[in-house]
């Protein structure tokens, strides 16, 4: 099993999450100049190019959504055939009771630090189950507001070079994270190898 390089992620999150105090993740194409500042972990792959209209540092704005979500723990090295797992628990679950996603699959990374991260795999629906799920499945409100919005094309582990990206151009604009991050998965990542996923990245700005 191929072990994913997550040092210079672990080390960027944790350190915005230190300065906010929580971090949420639901799972872009780095902006050329600022990719190239970016220093990559040891051993790990370098974001894809950008495309026409892939946006690095935009303004958008978030609807309010339920979400359906899983809660998990999972240590760096196995990230992401972690969060495939739950995202399939997710996927049979929503299938038993014929409901149907309203976007794409998001993660939400509630704590973490050197060794791992406790997370939320989640899915937006567009209204709560008649019969609510049970155990660590469960309901919830989908991050919403005001947000930046960067975009990363590329492996699972040249998300850490994207994350050193962001945090530099937060930097040269002088912005405050307010330590939540939203990676939602543009591709399936249940179905889309992880060399080649498309993410979207919102970060709230205090």
């Amino acid at each position: 099993m191929k072990q994913h390089h997550t040092f210079g992620r672990r080390r960027v999150l944790s350190c915005l999450c230190q300065a906010a105090g929580v971090m949420l993740a639901v799972a872009l194409v780095a902006n050329p100049v600022l990719a190239q500042r970016a220093t990559p972990a040891p051993g790990s792959d370098a974001p894809q190019p950008l495309q026409p209209g892939d946006a690095f540092g935009e303004t958008i704005t978030l609807p309010q959504r339920l979400m359906i979500y899983l809660k998990g723990h999972s240590d760096w090295d196995s990230a992401f055939e972690t969060l495939v797992d739950a995202f399939k628990s997710l996927d049979e679950y929503m299938a038993k009771q014929s409901i149907k996603p309203i976007g794409p699959a998001m993660t939400i990374y509630t704590e973490t630090d050197d060794k791992g991260f406790s997370f939320e795999a989640a899915l937006p629906i567009a209204a709560a189950p008649a019969d609510p799920p049970k155990g660590d499945l469960a309901v919830g409100q989908a991050p919403s507001g005001k947000m930046l919005k960067f975009v990363h094309r590329g492996s699972y582990d040249a998300m850490d070079s994207t994350y050193e990206a962001i945090t530099n151009y937060l930097d040269d604009k002088h912005l405050d994270a307010q330590g939540l991050f939203v990676e939602e998965y543009v591709t399936d990542p249940v179905k889309t190898n992880a060399d080649n996923l498309v993410v979207n990245i919102f970060v709230p700005i205090k």
